[in-house]
């Protein structure tokens, strides 16, 4: 019998191609839409409404699942976006929002999966990271803090999942030639004006962030880093994958903090 598979934030970017990968390969593959319009989908490839803000939606397409298949094997927490914001200006709306989406939706839609996954004694829960969730960038304070909490959350669970069989791992994704920066991307009005104090700081660093995600690879190799995850039993705990997270990732780790600080100033210009 195939593999279930629930990925959320599926309709675009990362999770899209990972949602037809996998679909492609044989795995049903439930892909999660906040279109609650969305069209049921065919064959391997199934739409999803799940919105993981409303706890609700959250219950429903879980509960639909279960009905329709009988189970789910893998969950990917896929749904998220970062917001371009200095610490200063970020807006309680905006920071509620940040976690609200990429931390709090990840704890959400597990809670939901996991007395399944207890029942059956096994799956695979995968949580879309980034090497933004071992290291600091200026602008994305808000972003990395709600990265550097998934990596807890992966950490943390994995202990807790240990005695049912199910696998907890994170992929930390570098910058990918994806649509973040359209639909992915809110930006504090205060932070870019012309008015803003740190103006000279989003005048050299955005543009760079911009470009090596508007003009970056094919976000395939993440596709691919879920569907080996989900194949090998002895797959590692988290996946850095692209560019910036194979540099960054293993450098976190041999570096002081203060050498390491000093290599992303070099290379970022800050």
């Amino acid at each position: 019998m195939s593999k279930v598979i629930l990925i959320t934030g599926a309709t675009s970017g990362m999770g899209e191609l990972s949602a037809k990968l996998l679909a492609d390969n044989g795995y049903i593959v439930y892909a999660g839409s906040r279109d609650s319009a969305v069209a049921e989908g065919s064959g391997n490839l199934k739409h999803i409404y799940i919105d993981v803000t409303k706890t609700q939606s959250i219950k429903d397409a879980v509960a639909t699942i279960i009905k329709n298949e009988g189970k789910i094997d893998v969950l990917v927490n896929n749904a998220g976006y970062g917001l371009l914001a200095t610490l200063e200006d970020g807006t309680d709306e905006e920071i509620f929002n940040q976690f609200d989406v990429n931390v709090f939706g990840v704890i959400k839609t597990t809670r939901e999966v996991l007395p399944h996954m207890r029942e059956a004694k096994c799956g695979v829960i995968i949580n879309l990271s980034s090497f933004l969730g071992k290291m600091g960038l200026p602008l994305l304070s808000h972003y990395n803090a709600s990265k550097y909490a998934v990596e807890g959350i992966t950490d943390s669970l994995r202990f807790e999942t240990l005695p049912f069989g199910i696998r907890v791992h994170s992929v930390e994704a570098g910058l990918f030639g994806t649509n973040f920066v359209k639909k992915g991307l809110v930006a504090n009005a205060q932070t870019t004006s012309e008015n803003s104090p740190y103006k000279d700081l989003v005048a050299h660093f955005v543009p760079i962030v911009a470009k090596a995600i508007n003009e970056g690879p094919s976000a395939q190799p993440i596709a691919e880093a879920i569907k080996m995850i989900i194949e090998d039993e002895n797959a590692p705990i988290a996946v850095p994958v692209g560019v910036e997270a194979t540099t960054f990732v293993p450098l976190r780790k041999e570096l002081s903090n203060e050498a390491f600080e000093d290599k992303v100033k070099a290379t970022f210009g800050i």
